[in-house]
């Protein structure tokens, strides 16, 4: 994760991310997602090489399509925008987005 310059007032903040869950970033998690994203001020994107989106909105997080793998770097600036990107990362890191057991590990 780095912090980077905008200016004194609206610090950025970027980190990288992959999607652990072999099911991708499905529904309910990127909801989950958004609404912690949403509970920030400070202007945050999410996206890959490919695309990139506003993270607030549930449409451009599932329009990316993160499937098992994809690499995601979030990036925030403005008020707070440190710890937006570190709660992210975090909610991200721990997901396994409830998968079910496979067959063989009931």
């Amino acid at each position: 994760m780095w912090a980077g310059e905008g200016t004194l007032d609206e610090p950025v903040c970027q980190t990288t991310v992959q999607i652990r869950s072999q099911n991708g970033l499905h529904l309910r998690p990127a909801m989950q997602f958004v609404d912690l994203a949403n509970q920030y001020d400070c202007e945050i994107t999410i996206g890959n090489e490919k695309r990139r989106g506003d993270a607030k909105s549930i449409m451009h997080v599932i329009g990316l399509a993160a499937a098992a793998g994809t690499r995601l770097e979030i990036t925030a600036k403005g008020p707070r925008a440190e710890e937006a990107v570190e709660v992210l990362r975090a909610f991200m890191e721990r997901q396994t987005f409830d998968e079910e057991p496979s067959e063989d590990k009931k």
